[in-house]
């Protein structure tokens, strides 16, 4: 620890400080806050009280479309003939796949009680540029029935020998699109639908694209011209490139019929949306934006927020480091804490690679190298040219980032202000969780005293439902 950040921490009186929790997995953290943080939350959105009949609901009482049995009936063919593909999310969306409030049990029991062969059924992992699934993710996510009893296929976006020549876009864009999804006669996608900083809202469309394309189609998907864009950010659709093209494939490859569901901070499910691709996308998000939307009078010197279930690895807790902007002033600082539980805590290697270049050369240079005539797109480069948002905001001494489980060592490649540097490399800690809360808390200690602020003390906030949450200008 350095002697100026020990000397902080040594001089501070927190006793007056009151007891915030920081979402931790399943669990919680409790920390402290200075008495005048306030907390941003969201509205609260009710839960369904019987999901179970919500979803079944959804599924017989679709949204401008045919019910999945007349749909079935209508591809012209012998039932036990025809074919169905279901494209599911990966272990980084928590959506309510399984269990007698899942979606996927009564989704592939309307399927077989009309006639559909249970080895004819195929789901497709929509991994987009995500690493493939393990045993015990498939498990934890889709339930063993679902396991055991249908066959299960990770898409890879760069196996082009698993992909067919789908499409080709009013940008130009070349689409080729995972065979098995392609050829299969009933197309079924899946999802979560909450707020999302590229595309403005997650779900629907995307589980098309960029979830089941090649990285080429991606390329043009994850580019600098749409990642820049003013309106490829949260909750826009309208004028939003990445939407709209997302939306141009997923029409253009032909969508069946999709589900999805919105949830709360807890992940409870507070809505079920099914039927039409773009009627049952539309009304899920009519549906949770104001929720989800926390108005900023006046940005805030120093915002505390965290990663939530999504910050699986630093690659994904990027989310949250965006969506905190518009809470937090020019030059202010930004506390990030991230459960990064994933087998690779920081993201894949092409992904520490570009986070590397990405710490040397600055946010500009960066976009700069990704600009240059003989640059050659990498799947991955896009989340560091996320990150740059941020910290053009804060500064790279304005962003720290709290992450246990990335060993100290490997933050030299990682932005921001390392966590370690809140931890005595000599104090014990029984449990991991108590590590994560002194590092955490420590790290608050430290930014209310930071010495930007000059000895006053700084507005502060706390993002209570983290990456979730969505803090815009009233």
């Amino acid at each position: 620890m350095k002697h100026e950040i020990a000397d902080i921490l040594g001089q501070a009186d927190t006793r007056d400080w009151k007891p915030v929790r920081v979402e931790y997995a399943e669990d919680v953290l409790e920390i402290r806050v200075p008495p005048s943080c306030e907390t941003l939350q969201m509205r609260a959105m009710p839960c369904l009280t019987h999901s179970q009949d919500e979803i079944a609901k959804a599924l017989n009482s679709p949204l401008n479309s045919k019910t999945l049995p007349d749909i079935i009936k209508d591809k012209g063919k012998p039932v036990e003939e025809v074919t169905v593909c279901i494209t599911v999310s990966d272990i980084t969306r928590p959506v309510p796949y399984k269990g007698q409030s899942g979606i996927l049990p009564p989704l592939v029991k309307i399927l077989e009680n009309a006639g559909i062969r249970r080895e004819n059924i195929v789901l497709v992992i929509g991994n987009g540029m995500h690493r493939p699934s393990t045993p015990e993710e498939r498990l934890a996510m889709y339930g063993q029935d679902i396991v055991e009893r249908y066959r299960i296929v990770d898409h890879d976006c760069e196996d082009l020998s698993s992909m067919v020549l789908a499409a080709e876009t009013s940008r130009g864009t070349e689409v080729y699109l995972n065979t098995i999804f392609y050829r299969s006669d009933v197309k079924i996608i899946t999802g979560l639908v909450e707020s999302h900083f590229m595309t403005g809202v997650s779900g629907g469309r995307k589980a098309v694209c960029p979830a089941l394309v090649n990285t080429t189609t991606i390329q043009k998907f994850h580019s600098v011209d749409f990642l820049e864009h003013p309106k490829a950010t949260n909750l826009v659709l309208e004028g939003n490139p990445c939407h709209e093209e997302a939306l141009e494939v997923a029409r253009t490859v032909g969508v069946d019929f999709m589900i999805s569901t919105t949830l709360d901070n807890a992940l409870c499910i507070t809505g079920v949306f099914a039927g039409d691709l773009e009627a049952a996308h539309l009304a899920a998000y009519e549906a949770m934006k104001d929720f989800v939307s926390i108005p900023i009078h006046e940005p805030y010197d120093l915002v505390v927020t965290h990663a939530g279930y999504v910050g699986r690895d630093h690659y994904q807790s990027v989310k949250a480091a965006v969506n905190a902007m518009p809470a937090v002033k020019d030059q202010g600082l930004i506390v990030l804490f991230a459960n990064n539980v994933d087998q690779e805590p920081i993201g894949s290697r092409e992904y520490k690679t570009l986070l590397h270049l990405f710490k040397i050369l600055g946010p500009d240079g960066y976009i700069s190298m990704l600009k240059h005539p003989d640059w050659k797109f990498t799947k991955d480069q896009w989340e560091p040219e996320m990150w740059g948002k941020p910290l053009r905001k804060v500064g790279d001494d304005g962003l720290i980032y709290c992450a246990t489980q990335i060993p100290e060592t490997e933050y030299k490649i990682i932005p921001g202000v390392c966590g370690w540097e809140f931890l005595d490399p000599e104090q014990p800690f029984e449990q991991e969780k108590a590590r994560a809360a002194a590092m955490l808390q420590n790290a608050v200690i430290y930014a209310a005293h930071h010495p930007r602020f000059q000895g006053r003390s700084p507005r502060m906030a706390f993002i209570q439902e983290g990456p979730y949450a969505i803090p815009m200008p009233a």
